[in-house]
């Protein structure tokens, strides 16, 4: 069995994926191709992989690396598997554009890689690139599944999902740690819990949590977070928020949930800011902390070979080893909508419990969600189906929509604003050499 790594040159992230299936019974002896357009990075995580299968798996893994435009069908070729995680522009230059340029507009974001002028960017510069890998998968490998870790989620799956052949998966991190987190800021201790979490990838909610007795928790969950919020600063006042007015908990994190809505980043009430506890600006400064400590985390990782690995949450080794045994698995999938939950479009991406096991990816019926949360959903799908309008027409007209149709940039910019930022911003790309298909 073959995996196809594309943006290896994520370390760490390599490291837990393909770590993880080192340490399954059933995937260790896989071939791994790991996929990149930087030599530099490609080449660390070459070395690393191969440390790891040596002292994990007792080499039995065979491992290759393959970097550039030139041998990315090869890399593809007879995959049965293609874990994307790729970042297109990186920080410098892309990043730093998205977050520099609407900060003239009065335009501020927090992590701007999922909703919002970044992450729509982001989407727009990825998605042809994305296509590439779909015309290349046609060909050398076209039953493969294609496992996407790459934000914005909703965006680039419900692209490839709607606009390409290649069967795709998108694969988030937080809900796996969504209930449990919450449990544990709240301080409430209890045995084990069931939970049911459904809506939009980083907007999925808990809409229903008990412990192994049947008990509903969300009583007490709902108390303990409106009085933590009223009575301590934290870092998840925007979350509890949600909890005290619409009645239910978010899967992703405060910092990404304050830029999708027009709640709390307003250049009118800059005192928001402080009385939420929203870190401005958050993914740069991640950014340029995360190169300063990779040298250093480098070192550590490569001291004497010593890299060792103990298997993380991660979806991707699992879902293999579903397919792999038919033994099933339950995930939490980004999939195109198919009536799934009721009172969101069928076009959607939307992210539901599913099953995986020989015969596929199944997703669950969920029916509809409480209207305000279905509501809360539909503000953010709006200005994702039309940038992903925007990527198939190649058209600037669409991502102006996009744009104006998004909760946080509408409720701070004007149209001509709105339209002014987004012409500097793809003219700033297109010096960069990106996005030079959008007219």
């Amino acid at each position: 069995m073959k995996i196809t790594f594309m943006g290896a040159g994520s370390t760490i992230f390599a490291k837990n994926v393909l770590g993880d299936c080192m340490l399954s019974q059933v995937l260790h002896d896989i071939d791994i191709a790991l996929y990149d357009i930087d030599p530099e990075r490609l080449e660390e995580s070459y070395v690393l992989i191969c440390d790891l299968n040596k002292n994990c798996n007792n080499n039995q893994a065979r491992v290759e690396k393959y970097c550039g435009v030139e041998n990315r069908k090869e890399a593809l070729r007879d995959a049965q598997f293609v874990i994307n995680a790729i970042q297109v522009g990186g920080y410098e230059p892309c990043t730093v554009i998205d977050f520099e340029i609407p900060k003239k507009y009065g335009l501020r974001q927090t992590i701007g890689d999922t909703m919002g002028v970044g992450g729509i960017m982001r989407a727009l510069r990825t998605i042809p690139v994305l296509d590439e890998f779909a015309r290349d998968m046609g060909e050398v490998c076209p039953d493969a599944w294609f496992l996407n870790y790459s934000n914005p989620m909703a965006m680039l799956t419900g692209y490839m999902q709607r606009f390409t052949n290649i069967k795709t998966i998108g694969l988030c991190h937080s809900v796996q740690v969504c209930s449990s987190c919450l449990l544990e800021a709240l301080d409430i201790k209890v045995d084990g819990f069931v939970d049911k979490i459904a809506g939009i990838n980083h907007m999925g909610w808990l809409l229903d949590i008990r412990d192994l007795e049947g008990n509903d928790l969300y009583p007490l969950i709902r108390e303990k977070a409106i009085a933590k919020n009223k009575n301590e600063k934290h870092t998840d006042m925007t979350r509890f928020e949600y909890i005290k007015y619409f009645g239910y908990h978010c899967t992703e994190s405060s910092e990404h949930n304050a830029e999708y809505n027009p709640f709390f980043i307003k250049s009118k009430y800059p005192e928001l800011i402080e009385k939420y506890n929203i870190p401005l600006d958050e993914y740069p400064r991640r950014c340029v902390e995360q190169i300063e400590q990779w040298k250093e985390q480098k070192e550590k990782l490569f001291a004497g070979g010593s890299v060792t690995h103990e298997r993380s949450r991660e979806y991707a080794s699992r879902i293999i080893e579903a397919m792999v045994t038919d033994v099933p698995y339950k995930i939490a999938g980004n999939v195109i909508n198919t009536g799934l939950i009721t009172n969101l479009p069928n076009e959607a991406c939307v992210e539901v419990p599913c099953m995986v096991d020989a015969m596929g990816i199944h997703p669950t019926y969920i029916g509809n969600l409480p209207t305000q949360l279905a509501a809360m959903n539909q503000t953010n799908i709006n200005a994702q189906l039309l940038a992903i309008e925007a990527a198939v027409s190649k058209k600037k007209s669409d991502i102006y929509r996009a744009l104006m149709l998004d909760p946080h940039t509408a409720a701070e910019l004007s149209i001509d604003d709105i339209v002014a930022m987004c012409d500097e911003m793809v003219a700033a790309h297109q010096k960069q050499g990106y996005m030079k298909e959008y007219h």
